[in-house]
């Protein structure tokens, strides 16, 4: 086989928290007065916490300390670790769990690589951290997509080379990620993306035929 390892995204490819994430969001906009909607959240994918906040604050009036952000950006990810307790194994659908375990028994390793520092608390609630031989989230990186720090890091985990790992994602900045950490990139959705990536994917299931 071409590849030795799958470094998934998780958000947008294992499971969906993006109404999680678009609520929460959207209270802190709120709070600092600034404009909040589908087209600014689509900006927020993939990259980290503190970028996202900086990302709202461009349409905001006000001029906020260093404290003042790390407390809005806290509370947010407490309001969207509460939203995340809804969770539950069904929002990983049936159809992703066996592409999972039919990649793995083709003696693939599986590895997490998520800017997300929930990542963790994610697989708990779906019941699905048995189907990963590594996880690397944001509270083991500095740089988030598109740096590839977190891919890099994944592939270490996994013991195998970034040419042989091919990264699964949703958004532009992983893709970007997966190409400066020298991997191939199967793209799953229809965002907009910057360039062509090695697979495009309407559903995860598809895999399997394309690489096995």
């Amino acid at each position: 086989m071409k590849y030795q390892a799958i470094l998934f995204d998780l958000d947008g490819v294992l499971c969906t928290t993006d109404r999680f994430h678009y609520e929460a969001w959207k209270q802190t906009a709120q709070e600092v007065r600034a404009p909040f909607d589908e087209q600014i959240n689509q900006r927020l994918r993939g990259v980290s916490r503190m970028e996202s906040l900086e990302i709202i604050l461009e349409g905001s009036p006000l001029t906020l300390s260093g404290e003042e952000k790390l407390r809005l950006a806290e509370e947010k990810n407490d309001r969207y670790r509460a939203l995340l307790s809804q969770l539950t194994p069904a929002d990983m659908g049936e159809g992703v769990r066996d592409t999972l375990k039919r990649l793995r028994a083709a003696g693939l390793r599986l590895a997490v690589g998520s800017s997300s520092k929930n990542a963790g608390f994610i697989l708990r609630q779906l019941q699905a951290e048995e189907l990963f031989d590594a996880v690397c989230d944001g509270t083991q990186i500095t740089h988030s997509k598109p740096d590839p720090e977190v891919f890099l890091k994944a592939a270490e985990q996994v013991e195998t080379p970034p040419a042989r790992c091919l990264v699964v994602e949703d958004a532009s900045a992983g893709l970007e990620a997966a190409r400066a950490g020298g991997m191939d990139c199967a793209i799953l959705g229809d965002a907009e993306m910057p360039f062509a990536p090695t697979y495009h994917l309407d559903r995860l299931e598809e895999l399997p035929g394309l690489i096995l």
